[in-house]
This record gives C-alpha cells, structure tokens and sequence, in this order.
C-alpha cells in the first residue's frame, strides 16, 4: 500500500496502520478548519466482515443463518485472540485515538454488527462468491440509522 504526503509517495512505504493514522492525523484538522461553526462532524466506524476460513476470494464463506453469540464474536474480532477478522477492531482503536480531543462524534456501529452474520445476501444474485460486504435484511442498517438520529437528538437536547 503506497501513502502520499504533500503530493509525494512516503518512502519507505508505510505499514498499513502506520499510513492510516497518518491519513487520520491529517484529515481530522483539514475537516475541522473548513467546517462551518457548530457542523455536526461524525465519523461512522466500519461495517465488519463476517467471513470464516479465508477471505471472500480466498475461499471464505459467510454462510450463518442466525445472529452469532457473543462467545462466536470474541472468536471472529477478538484483538487479543487475533481473531479472523480482527481488522474492523485494530482500525476503530486507531480511529479512536485519532478523534480524542476532536470535534468529530463517533458513531460506533462495529460491535453491534458483528453480531448479525446472518444479514448478508451471502451468493445470492448468482454471485460466485458470498458477499459479506451487504446487508440484505431489515434491520442492522434501520438501527444504524436510529443511533445517528439518536446521536443527532443528543446534540441537539445539550444545546
């Protein structure tokens, strides 16, 4: 992965989350200086995958037909037992070191949604592969939206 800065390719190339907080420690800022006063600025977390046994083109499967237990979560995303798809949780701890301090409001729909395997359209649409990515029920993207309009009545309520 290649990051730029001013224009130029960082050389040496940076890990991944060594370019992400950079990417982070730069847009935070730009963002809060070119905002009106009082915008709302929220930074939704990522949406999880829910693939087991390898990636979506590496023979990964998202074939669950129930919402996972709490136990089957800690498995998956679990940091601390490097779990399958543990990277949603390593970029929402760098995000949430990057917005300390800021104006931004997190919207953290990650830990919710890695409980909902079960919502995706997995190879439907004659897909050759799951698809992990989407959200097909009703639901989980509903209550997405219910948190941002509840984030939205909070800020408006301490005014």
């Amino acid at each position: 992965m290649l990051f730029f800065k001013k224009g130029q390719p960082v050389i040496p190339p940076l890990r991944p989350d060594q370019g992400l907080d950079m990417v982070l420690e730069h847009m935070i800022p730009y963002v809060e200086e070119r905002a009106r006063p009082g915008a709302i600025k929220f930074f939704r977390t990522q949406s999880p995958r829910h693939f087991e046994g390898g990636d979506w083109d590496q023979g990964g499967s998202c074939q669950r037909d129930r919402p996972l237990s709490a136990q089957q979560v800690e498995k998956l995303f679990s940091v601390k037992n490097n779990g399958t798809n543990v990277e949603v949780r390593l970029v929402n701890e760098h995000l949430d070191k990057a917005l300390k301090g800021s104006g931004f409001v997190a919207l953290n729909i990650t830990y919710l949604s890695e409980f909902r395997a079960d919502a995706h359209p997995a190879s439907a649409g004659g897909k050759k592969h799951d698809d992990c990515m989407h959200w097909c029920l009703p639901g989980i993207t509903d209550t997405w939206n219910d948190l941002f309009v509840e984030h939205l009545n909070s800020i408006k309520h301490r005014s």
